[in-house]
């Protein structure tokens, strides 16, 4: 029997026939509200989007539903027109990466079956592919017999992760050295596991710096977790990782690297000498929805042996009763903090067998070599200013004669007009552009658009 308008479900004998007719009419709709768009951004600003949502949304509970195929026709298309287009090669601003075709196709299968990965009996093979993929992603971090990774919703859960499994080490008198370079999501950590305060450390060349850390290490008491940076948010820079390593080990310290944004420049043989001292760590935050070009969410917090994530474990009869693990079910819970969580291995794991590691690797390598094709372009222009060559694909760079003010009225110009969506941070006293390039199929014409739409908006 046909399921009544609107009931029909995604899984099942049937799901795929249900299915089927809708993706046509979602794929339509990205494609006229990306046509309407035009560009990377929506013009006019944040008033202008949410007058246009709030007129497509309407009433958002009806007492009367208006079918499946207008519903998506109208809700897509109003999400794609208002969207922040990662994959428009004018969008740079974020580590925010346009997903590959592939790994959304995985996703929406993923979302079809909607394995959830708290107990085997929810997802049989989901929980096999999860633990296969992880081991094999861990491996290419750490030489060592066991390594292993959780996958987490990203680079916060996955530092979180990190430092209570360093609590759980240490106890609760834990002191955290970071530096200023750090992610947000380190000290924020340290609030939320009930730790002293983090202790930052100052970054004035952007990157830690082994003198100050060792310093910090002799004259912090009890138990001590640095946290070193592969790859900072705000330049992607990477701190001297070999120097900071051998002072956590003369220091008895614990070591975790945030490796969110450069962990995968370890599968490049061209930059993979960038992340020397990586594998040392006691943990390390990776991220696939950086350079991996996974659909949100696509984290993971890897360690040198499984055995190190043994904190994690934690009874719920329901889900992982003893005498069931004794029989042989596999016992999730000690994978998560969360309890229902969705199948996000899928999409990794079948990127990963469609590219291949040369696949991947060429992905990287290509938009590393854009990084520097920019960085070289505003470098000769005599209307720019370079801040450094980039380390990974970010570049900094602001206009020669312009203020920080009207640097940042600037940029607000470009987000209105939907011209180019750049990001902005402070480095040497002063506010610089940046540009993080994670669009592997961006050209060189594209960043020629991009450099002409700054000296027009410079000149207005």
């Amino acid at each position: 029997m046909t399921a009544p308008h609107g009931n029909a479900l995604a899984g099942g004998a049937h799901g795929p026939d249900a299915l089927r007719p809708l993706l046509d009419t979602v794929l339509d709709a990205l494609h006229t509200g990306a046509a309407e768009r035009r560009g990377p951004l929506p013009a006019g600003g944040p008033d202008a989007v949410t007058a246009r949502v709030r007129a497509a949304l309407g009433d958002v509970l009806p007492d009367h539903g208006t079918g499946d195929h207008e519903a998506l026709r109208t809700l897509v298309h109003a999400l794609a027109a208002g969207a922040a287009d990662p994959a428009h090669p004018l969008c740079a601003a974020h580590l925010h990466c346009p997903p590959l075709a592939v790994a959304a196709a995985a996703d929406l299968a993923a979302s079809a079956l909607n394995p959830s990965l708290d107990s085997w009996d929810q997802a049989p093979a989901a929980s096999t592919l999860e633990a296969e993929l992880t081991r094999t992603l861990a491996a290419e971090f750490y030489d060592t017999p066991h390594p292993d990774a959780l996958v987490t919703t990203g680079g916060t859960e996955a530092n979180q992760l990190a430092l209570l499994l360093a609590r759980e080490r240490h106890g609760p008198r834990l002191t955290v050295l970071h530096g200023a370079n750090a992610h947000h999501s380190v000290p924020r950590a340290a609030w939320l596991l009930g730790l002293p305060p983090a202790t930052e450390l100052p970054t004035p060349t952007g990157v830690l710096d082994p003198i100050r850390l060792a310093h910090a290490l002799a004259t912090t008491p009890g138990p001590t977790l640095v946290t070193a940076t592969a790859g900072t948010t705000d330049a992607g820079l990477i701190d001297p990782l070999p120097a900071i390593a051998d002072l956590c080990e003369q220091h008895g310290a614990d070591l975790h690297i945030d490796a969110a944004y450069g962990g995968l420049l370890a599968l490049s043989p061209r930059h993979r000498h960038k992340l020397a001292g990586l594998g040392r760590a006691h943990s390390l935050t990776i991220d696939l929805h950086k350079l991996g070009w996974q659909p949100v969410a696509a984290g993971l917090l890897t360690v040198p042996d499984t055995a190190l994530l043994a904190p994690l474990a934690h009874q719920a009869d329901y889900l992982n009763a003893t005498d069931d693990t004794e029989a042989g079910l596999p016992d999730l819970l000690g994978r998560s903090l969360r309890t229902t969580r969705r199948p996000d291995a899928l999409k990794i794991a079948a990127t990963l067998r469609s590219l291949g590691r040369d696949g991947l690797t060429r992905l990287i390598d290509r938009t590393c070599e854009l990084a520097h094709h920019l960085a070289q372009r505003l470098d000769a222009h005599p209307g720019f200013e370079l801040h450094s060559a980039p380390t990974i694909s970010t570049v900094l760079f602001r206009p020669t004669h312009a203020t920080d003010d009207e640097l940042a009225t600037q940029r607000r110009a470009l987000l209105h007009q939907g011209r180019a969506v750049l990001g902005r941070t402070h480095a040497d006293g002063r506010l610089w552009l940046k540009a993080t390039l994670l669009n592997p199929h961006t050209t060189a014409g594209d960043l020629d658009n991009l450099i002409a739409h700054l000296e027009g908006s410079t000149h207005r």
